[in-house]
Formats: structure tokens, sequence, C-alpha cells
């Protein structure tokens, strides 16, 4: 049985290291063992239920873990309900599969030993201590989060299981020798390829274009000449960055008085402990202590915890917060005092106080720096929200203008350019302020000056007043404003149609065995030979790989186009074998294996779901 002593502590930097620990199975709804199933559950998968419990816990993780990732963009998702939906119906998957791995593990007899539970959690990095497993440690983070050590440890072979199931299917995948060769080769391959050009550019500008051909295209297209929505903003910006002032020595004195608790290392005492099953196991033990036995010997020895056990039952520093109540109860207040025996919801524990850290109070110098940057932190902030109350009744006042609003805030408004949704100004640059432009209100009639904002306040402290100096609406621009466009347009389309035909023509040729005559008419000639490789993501490459091999002595014609959009003809004269190297080969291989694994894997899952029986309950909808 593994100790399930553990900590009260409630420090959020625990629970974040703990769902750090746990990330791999953050959507198992691990919460689930502590919590029984009732007819209000998400889902039944082969008759096990997951309980609105477990897909809320799942739920709110990927949410936290989304909102972490995305950060300020994840504030327009949230407001989707649909997006949150689907977020919480991806939830309930993941748990689902997790739950259909389990049992399939469970059918063909896969296990894991508690050997394995007991290394997995003892090379933990977030369990130790200077590269060392700590007891104190791991208690109080699973303790943090609810779960006795019982808890965790099923949790963890659930996980271990899975991950053993996983490894199982996708580690099985091989490549033959031959078809690792043969498909090295094909990717190596090299092409010896000539090129003629036709030059779009040069054909473009001997085009003409009549005028109700560029009529014809401008009214046939006007939704491609469309001028955006358009804004002039004037705003005047509050910054508590901005209003910080020196501050006294004895605010800085003050600070420290009134929050030395801050700056205060409470006692820490250091523990060790030899947990029995039975009293008569503890009576024995702490009679053995007594006539002088070795506590640290006697813990690996005889404890029932194995994790103390291995440490010679040191618990290492615990401060009160995280220090369980058997110990605190326990009487111990000397340096090596011996306790009693003590009864415990595990059997019965014999422990010792091997040392004591008085509490520590960091001295005001020590500490200055910091006090003074958050002194004047706090001024700047309490002189910032009341500028912002002043600021805020002058510009509700006069809502024909800023004037009052500037006189308040003691400084002028700030006069954008013109703009449009797709170029806010860097300055404005903020969800709430955007919103507040673009979403209609503040625009007045018939592209006239708005009405002020209210205060729109941003991250940082910092908080803005503005208002739509001019604004212009969507509208199709004239067709004098786009008709040089257009008659560029309507050229390099008439040009690429003649070179097309042109190169066709040529082709033609070409493949009947006239190709020199016409090359020459048309006053072109193939370039030098260039060898191609697949590695290439230009568009001729792509071309020249899509041609067939040519015939002995003969070349393969085909007609493509370059980066600049001109018509390319292009002679394939050869193929050959590339060379590619053995790291990379070997690079390949594994590439071909692992994306075989996953195809298995995910056939696995397929299978598994469709001979599910799934049964959904009312929590699977949100919330």
């Amino acid at each position: 049985m593994m100790d399930n002593l553990r900590a009260a502590s409630n420090h959020v930097v625990l629970k974040i290291i703990l769902g750090l620990i746990i990330l791999s199975f953050v959507l198992t709804g691990v919460g689930g063992y502590l919590t029984g199933g009732s007819g209000d559950y998400a889902a039944k998968v082969n008759g096990q239920e997951i309980s609105r419990a477990q897909l809320e816990r799942a739920f709110s993780n990927e949410r936290a873990r989304q909102q972490q990732m995305l950060g300020e963009q994840f504030s327009a998702l949230a407001g989707n309900e649909g997006y949150m939906q689907q977020m919480r119906q991806q939830a309930l998957s993941q748990l689902t599969d997790e739950i259909l791995l389990d049992q399939y593990a469970k059918n063909i007899g896969l296990a894991i030993s508690d050997d394995q539970i007991k290394q997995a959690i003892f090379t933990q990095p977030a369990f130790q201590t200077d590269g060392k497993f700590d007891n104190a440690k791991y208690l109080g983070l699973i303790g943090n989060m609810g779960f006795t050590a019982d808890q965790y440890a099923e949790a963890l072979r659930k996980q271990l299981t899975t991950q053993q199931l996983i490894k199982s299917v996708t580690g099985t995948d091989f490549v033959l020798g031959s078809e690792s060769d043969a498909l090295a080769a094909l990717i190596s391959q090299q092409r010896l390829v000539r090129e003629v050009t036709i030059n779009v550019g040069e054909l473009a500008a001997k085009q003409t274009v009549t005028p109700d051909e560029i009529n014809n295209y401008y009214q046939q297209n006007k939704n491609s000449f469309m001028s955006p929505e358009q804004f002039r903003v004037s705003y005047i910006k509050l910054d508590a960055a901005s209003m910080q002032e020196p501050v006294s020595e004895s605010e800085i004195q003050g600070w420290y008085d009134e929050h030395q608790q801050d700056y205060t290392q409470p006692q820490r005492n250091r523990y060790s402990i030899i947990q029995t099953k039975t009293e008569a196991e503890a009576q024995s033990i702490l009679d053995a202590l007594k006539n002088g036995g070795d506590f640290a010997a006697l813990a690996k020895e005889k404890s029932a915890d194995p994790i103390s056990a291995r440490q010679g039952g040191d618990m290492g520093w615990l401060e009160p917060d995280t220090t369980p109540d058997e110990l605190k109860n326990s009487g111990l207040k000397d340096k090596g005092q011996l306790s009693g025996i003590i009864k415990s919801s595990v059997g019965f524990i014999v422990a010792r106080l091997d040392d004591i850290q008085p509490q520590q109070v960091k001295a005001l110098a020590d500490v200055r720096d910091d006090i003074a940057a958050k002194v004047k932190q706090e001024k700047a902030v309490d002189a910032y929200y009341k500028l912002q109350q002043k600021v805020s009744d002058a510009a509700s006042n006069d809502t024909e203008s800023l004037a009052g609003a500037e006189e308040a805030a003691g400084v002028k408004a700030v006069e954008t350019g013109w703009f449009s949704h797709d170029n806010l100004p860097a300055e404005l640059n903020f969800k709430p302020v955007q919103e507040a432009i673009f979403n209609g209100g503040l625009a007045g009639d018939n592209g006239a000056p708005g009405r002020n904002s209210d205060i729109i306040t941003v991250d940082g402290d910092r908080a803005f007043v503005l208002r739509i100096s001019e604004h212009k609406p969507e509208a199709v621009k004239p067709l004098p404003e786009v008709t040089a466009q257009i008659t560029d347009t309507l050229k390099q389309q008439k040009a690429q149609a003649a070179a097309k035909s042109q190169a066709d023509k040529l082709l033609a040729d070409l493949k009947a065995g006239k190709g020199d005559e016409a090359l020459k008419a048309a006053g072109l000639s193939f370039g030098q030979t260039q060898t191609l490789t697949r590695t290439g993501q230009d568009p001729l490459t792509q071309s020249a790989f899509a041609l067939p091999l040519p015939a002995a002595g003969k070349a393969s014609y085909g007609v493509g186009e370059d980066m600049q959009g001109n018509v390319v003809l292009l002679s394939l004269d050869k193929v050959q074998t590339g060379e590619m190297p053995t790291a990379q080969k070997t690079a390949l291989v594994q590439g071909v294996t692992q994306n075989n694994a996953q195809i298995a894997f995910e056939a696995l899952m397929t299978n598994l779901r469709k001979e599910a029986k799934i049964k959904y309950g009312a929590a699977a909808q949100a919330q």
C-alpha cells in the first residue's frame, strides 16, 4: 500500500506543476477516480460511464490550455458558441478513445507492475529536489490536487498501460531493404531538362485593349474593385506607467511594515517517519529506537511506505501548510525528539523531528528596491484611475468633440490617418478599441464625425477615449480609378493565351519531329541542359517530374510555367539515378515507418470505435 499522507497546500504554483506532471493525460479526467457515477452522465462506453465531473474537468483543462496558448485571441473564440461546443465534443471524444484503449489493453492482457509505477514516480523531475526524489514534495503536490497516493498511482497505471498499448501497436512496422532502396532511388532521381521560354511580359506589351473590353471587364468584376470601409480617428490615451513619481522613505517603510508577511519565511521542520500496518509493529520499532536503533536503517527495513523508506524515512523540509496533521499533532517540539505511536488513516507511524529552521524575516535593506517599485506602481495606478474618471466625465459631458477630455487629461488628442479593418494603426491595435471603432456605434451619418466613446480599458492599466473624425463606407471604385489596372490585366490575359497557343503548336511540331524548324521560325531555341531533383519546389520542376520517361535516344516534351508566369516548353532528355546519403535514407525509412505505424494505430482506433456501444447522456451537451 502506497502512503496517502498528503499536504494541504493550495499554492497555485504547485497546481501548475502537477498539471505539467500529468500533461499526457490531462484530458482523461483523472478526477473521475474521486467521483462516483450518477444518472447525469456524459457517455457510456461499452457500459463504462464517463461522468459529468470527468467531462467538465477535461473540458476545463482544454479550455485553460488553449487560453494559455492563444492568449488574447482566445477571447474571441470563447465567445463563439459553436467553437466551445466543438471543444467540448473533442474533450468527450478523447475521453471515449482513452476508455476504449484501456478496455482493449485489459482484453489482451497488458498490465503495469507496482515496480513500474514506483519507478515512474521516483524518476519524475517534478517530484525531485536537487536530482533526488523528495517525498514531501511528492505528497504536497498530489495532496494539493486532492489525490491520495493510491488514487494517483491508479491514474498513473492507466496512463502507462495506454502508452504500452500504443507502443505495441506502433512499434511493429518495418520497411524491407528492397523497398527502401526503391523508394530512395525514386526520391533521389534526377532529370536532365532543356527549356524554351516564351516571355509573356514581352507579348503583353504588344497587346491592345479597347474601351469596350475595359468596360465589360469592369461590369463583370465590380466586386474586385471595392474600396474598403475607411476611418480617421482622434484619441486620447491614458497610461498608468507614464504617471509614476518618486516615493519617499516613509512610504517604503510603511509598505514594509504593512506587508511584512510577504517577506517572512515561516518555521520549517524536517521529519522522518516509519509507517506500520499494526500498532504492535509500531511499538516494536519504537522500543528498538529507544534502545539505540538506527532510525534510517529501521525505516528502510520495516516501513510500509516504500517512498519514504527509500530515503531512510526522511520526509524533507515541511512548512506549516505542507505538514500532515498527524505530524502537526504529534507533540514534537525539539530537535531529535522521538514521537510516540501515531495513529493515521493508513495504519500507525513513529516519527522523529530531525531539524528546525526558525522563522526568517528579510531585512528592509534587502527588499527596498522591490518595495519602492511596488509603491510607485500603486500610486501611479491610483492616480491613473482618478484621471480616468475625470476624462470619462468630460468626454460624456461634451460629446461633440474631445476638447473637454483633452483639458481633463492635460494632453492633446492624436489624429490618425485613414485606415481600414485590415490596417488598424499599431497604437490602437487592441481588441476592445477595435470593436469600438468597427461596430458602427461611434460613426456619424453620411461620413460626419460621430460621438465620443466611453472609456475603453485595455491590458496593462491603459485606457482610451476616442471619436471617429471621418468615415467612408465600403464602395465600388469608379472606372477611371481602375482603368489602368484593368488594362494591364487584360493585356496579361491576352498575352498568356497567345503564349499558350504558341507553345501548344510548337509542342505538336516537336512531337512530330519538326521542332527545329518551328523553333527557328519563331526565333526561339532550347537553352543549356539543367539537372533537376525532386527537392525543387518551383512549378517547372514539378512539371518536369510529371513528364513520362523518354524513350531511348528520344526526348519527352511538355509545357509548364515558371515563377514569373512565362510559358515554358520542356524537353526531358534523360533520367538518371541520384545518390542519397545514408543518414538521409535512414531518416526516410524512419519517416515511412512512423507514417505506417500511425495508419495502423488509426485503423485500430477506427475499429474500436466501430465495434463499441456508445450511449451519450445529457451531460454531453454544452452547459
